[in-house]
C-alpha cells in the first residue's frame, strides 16, 4: 500500500509529530509505503511563531518533500495544481488523504483519484459553531464529500459536522487531534523549579491565568480583560492573581489600551509571541489556561496545557470540548455569550475553592491518550481500511 498525505503548511509541528509517528508505524509493516507533500513552508499569520535555524528547535524524521519554500500565500493556484498534479502522479499512491478541501488545487487531486481508482481520505476541521454557512456553500461540500472513501476528523464536534451534512458515520476514521506531549512535557518540567525566580524577574504576580494564541477578533480577547477584572474585585485573593497573555497579531494596541483602562497595567502582561517549543516556559508560570473563543475548529492549545498539568478554562464554541474538557474534573466549560459564567470560574480559582491539585492529574490521565501515537495507528487503520 503506498500512502500520500498532502498537507499545506510544513510549520504545522503538531502535524509533524503525529506524522513521524506514522512514519515509524509504517516501517514495520512490509509493503507499505507512506511520503507527504508539504505544499509551503509557512503562512503569513503565523510569521515570528517559529525560528527554523534555531538549533533548540525539535525536529521530525519522516519522508515528505517541500513543494514551494515561501508562504502558502505566495503560491498561486496554478503552481499548487500542475505540481501537486505531478507529484502525485509520479508516487503512483493507492490512498491519498487531503487536507484542505477548500482548496482548489486539492478539489482538482480529489478528481484525479476518483477517475483513476485512488482511494481519498479527507481531512475535515470545520464544526457547526465554526460560521454562518450558505446552502450553495453547503451543497457543494456534500457533492464533494460523497466522494470521499473515508475523513479523519478533528473531534467529535467535526465528525458530527460531517455527518449534519450526509456523511456515512461508518467513514469517519479518526475523531482526535493531538500535539507533541513529550517534548511540550518535557520543556516545562525543566522551567519549573525556577518558577518563582522568573516570576519575580518578569514583575509577575504568583499566580496566573494564561491564554496563548494569535491576538486575532474571534480569540475573544476583550472578554477574557473584563472578566479577569470583574474575578480580581470579586475575589478576597484577586491581588495574588495575574493573567498573562501570550501573542502577536493585529488587536495587541486594542488590548493594551484595555487593559489601561480596566486598570489591570500592574496585574496583566501581554508577552511577544515565540515559538511554540518555547510556550511551555511560560505555561509554567501559570496556574490556569484560558480559551475564550468565539470561534475554534479543535484549540491545540488546551493539548499543549493539559499536557503540562493545567486546569483549563475553555469556551464552548472551541472543537475539543466534548473530547477533552470534562467540566469540573480537568476544567470548567463556559459560555462566551454568558461572561458572568468566566467571571464565576475565575474568581473560584482565585478563591481556592477548586482541587487545582486533582484537576491537574486528570488532566495529564486523559491527554495522554491524545498523543501522536494515538492518531498515527487510527490513521494506519484507516488507510488499511479504506483500501482493503
Amino acid at each position: 500500500m503506498r500512502i500520500l498525505i498532502v498537507h499545506n503548511i510544513l510549520w504545522a509541528h503538531y502535524k509533524s509529530s503525529v506524522f513521524q509517528a506514522l512514519q515509524r508505524l509504517v516501517d514495520n509493516q512490509p509493503d507499505v509505503t507512506v511520503k507527504v507533500l508539504q505544499i509551503a513552508r509557512s503562512e503569513r499569520s503565523r510569521t515570528g511563531m517559529e525560528s527554523v535555524t534555531d538549533s533548540t528547535a525539535p525536529t521530525y524524521a519522516y519522508d515528505y518533500e517541500l513543494l514551494f519554500d515561501r508562504y502558502i500565500e505566495n503560491v498561486s493556484l496554478f503552481d499548487r495544481t500542475r505540481v501537486l498534479l505531478q507529484r502525485v502522479r509520479a508516487f503512483r499512491p493507492d490512498v491519498i488523504n487531503l487536507t484542505g478541501y477548500y482548496d482548489p488545487a486539492q478539489v482538482m487531486i480529489l478528481l484525479w483519484a476518483k477517475a483513476n481508482g485512488v482511494r481519498v481520505i479527507m481531512q475535515n476541521e470545520s464544526t457547526v459553531a465554526d460560521q454562518q454557512r450558505g446552502s450553495r456553500k453547503e451543497q457543494f461540500k456534500k457533492w464533494l464529500f460523497d466522494r470521499c472513501d473515508g475523513f479523519f476528523c478533528f473531534g467529535n464536534q467535526s465528525a458530527n459536522y460531517l455527518i449534519s451534512i450526509g456523511a456515512d458515520p461508518a467513514k469517519i476514521l479518526l475523531r482526535r487531534n493531538a500535539v507533541d506531549n513529550d517534548t511540550i512535557q518535557s520543556v516545562y518540567e525543566q522551567a519549573l523549579p525556577t518558577r518563582t525566580e522568573r516570576q519575580q524577574a518578569l514583575t509577575l504576580k504568583p499566580n496566573n491565568f494564561v491564554f496563548v494564541g494569535r491576538l486575532i477578533e474571534f480569540k475573544n480577547l476583550p472578554l477574557l480583560l473584563d472578566a479577569f477584572a470583574k474575578a480580581i474585585k470579586t475575589s478576597s485573593n484577586g491581588k495574588n492573581w495575574g493573567l498573562l497573555i501570550l501573542g502577536d497579531g493585529t488587536e495587541r494596541t486594542k488590548l493594551v489600551n484595555q487593559v489601561n483602562e480596566l486598570g489591570l497595567a500592574g496585574s496583566v502582561s501581554l508577552l511577544p509571541g515565540r515559538p511554540w517549543y518555547e510556550v511551555p516556559e511560560i505555561l509554567a508560570l501559570s496556574n490556569i489556561l484560558v480559551l475564550p473563543s468565539r470561534s475554534e475548529p479543535w484549540g491545540l492549545v488546551v493539548n499543549e496545557a493539559m499536557a503540562c498539568g493545567l486546569p483549563v478554562l475553555v469556551s464552548d464554541r472551541c472543537g475539543c470540548v466534548p473530547d477533552l474538557v470534562h467540566d469540573g474534573q480537568n476544567g470548567f466549560v463556559f459560555d462566551p455569550n454568558q461572561p458572568d459564567q468566566l467571571v464565576r470560574r475565575m474568581a473560584q480559582f482565585m478563591d481556592g475553592t477548586v482541587d487545582t491539585h486533582q484537576m491537574s492529574q486528570a488532566a495529564k490521565q486523559l491527554i495522554a491518550t491524545y498523543s501522536p501515537n494515538a492518531v498515527a495507528q487510527d490513521m494506519l487503520r484507516g488507510f488499511i481500511k479504506v483500501t482493503s
